[in-house]
């Protein structure tokens, strides 16, 4: 299997195509790497393929924050400008700018 580049990075904040939730990326597999009971919990219509990036998100909706793991083909850019409100941003995280937050030394890969 071909391995792809992954499109975003960490500390890039980003939205879902479909659903109203945004996030700040905090790790990248290569390709699907969850439970297969996550995977047969997605409506087979809607789901992604297994052999593309996955991100693991500080995530927020209008409602809450937590922890979500998306496939890249659900992901765009977030061009809010507004930095993210999950709690665990300020563990991560340092700066933010431009959409990218700066991962905080003992953070970094």
């Amino acid at each position: 299997m071909d391995m792809r580049e992954a499109k975003f990075g960490i500390g890039q904040v980003v939205r879902h195509r479909r659903y109203p939730f945004r996030g700040v990326i905090f790790d990248v597999d290569p390709t699907f790497s969850n439970t297969e009971e996550w995977w047969e919990s997605i409506p087979a219509d809607v789901r992604p393929r297994r052999d593309q990036p996955f991100y693991h998100l500080l995530a927020e909706n209008a409602e809450t924050t937590y922890i979500a793991y998306v496939s890249e083909q659900n992901l765009l850019e977030d061009r809010s400008g507004r930095p993210c409100r999950h709690p665990q941003v300020d563990e991560m995280f340092g700066d933010y700018e431009d959409g990218h937050y700066t991962p905080l030394p003992h953070y970094k890969n």
